[in-house]
């Protein structure tokens, strides 16, 4: 009697809750935690700086995984995700992984409008290659828990020797009186900030914690929007209104690009 061959093992096998994963190989990819993402507001179908987006996932999928990842292809999922989700206005993700094999998230919006002022707790962490929105974000995550938990809003993201780089989620700028200063340090050039550079007249040298004192105010800017510093650790800022106001009008006269 022939005995029956024995059928390989698939390649990988993943259980969640006791239960096999309906498709373990994409689950292990997606768990693996090496990858990266951009992340945006839509509004009626539209987002400010799409090209941006588009192009720093190009960037980041050539590093990370050698192969290029057309624009076209990103955009049309996109649209996809958003239309099938029923929402014209929302937050979405776009993240990339291994196999350059995209997942798009859609939830609620962020809320539109000035953020609250936020209160930062400097930290002596700068994140692994700062020019890449990659996953694995443990660090920063670990010290934005922390911060909170002491009673600030955000972490601020420093040196060993004192140089302000970014805040854990978002970008920082300070003002002098007379320039919007972005901090020179390693950190990533987030879309909002890429927006503003340029119609703000910004430049970009080192700040410390020891300078702090030295600037008038600051602001916090990220994919969810912008919102007045009020202190860093003992250093209080007053919120410059009139600061904020041209932030937000240079902000809103960026033009919102469709998705299809």
């Amino acid at each position: 009697m022939t005995t029956p061959p024995v059928p390989p093992a698939p390649p990988v096998h993943v259980e969640v809750d006791g239960a096999p994963a309906a498709d373990p190989e994409l689950l292990a990819t997606l768990v693996s935690g090496f990858g990266h993402f951009t992340a945006m507001q839509v509004r009626d179908g539209r987002v400010k700086g799409l090209g941006l987006h588009l192009g720093r996932l190009d960037r980041a999928t050539r590093e990370l995984f050698g192969e290029e990842l057309p624009g076209d292809r990103v955009r049309a999922l996109l649209a996809g995700a958003v239309e099938a989700s029923g929402r014209r206005d929302c937050s979405a993700r776009v993240y990339v992984h291994d196999g350059v094999r995209l997942t798009v998230v859609v939830r609620e919006p962020a809320p539109d409008g000035p953020g609250a002022p936020q209160r930062l707790m400097s930290v002596d962490y700068l994140r692994p290659a700062a020019h890449l929105k990659h996953l694995g974000g443990f660090g920063q995550s670990y010290h934005g828990e922390a911060a909170r938990r002491a009673g600030y809003d955000e972490a601020l993201l420093t040196s060993s020797g004192g140089d302000v780089a970014e805040g854990a989620v978002t970008n920082i700028a300070f003002w002098d009186g007379t320039s919007v200063v972005w901090p020179s340090a390693p950190s990533l050039r987030g879309i909002t900030m890429a927006l503003l550079e340029g119609p703000l007249g910004s430049v970009r040298r080192p700040v410390t914690l020891a300078d702090l004192g030295a600037y008038r105010a600051a602001f916090v800017t990220n994919s969810r929007g912008i919102a007045p510093v009020s202190g860093i650790d003992t250093v209080d800022y007053a919120v410059d209104e009139e600061l904020m106001a041209r932030v937000h009008a240079a902000y809103a006269a960026v033009e919102w690009d469709a998705l299809r």
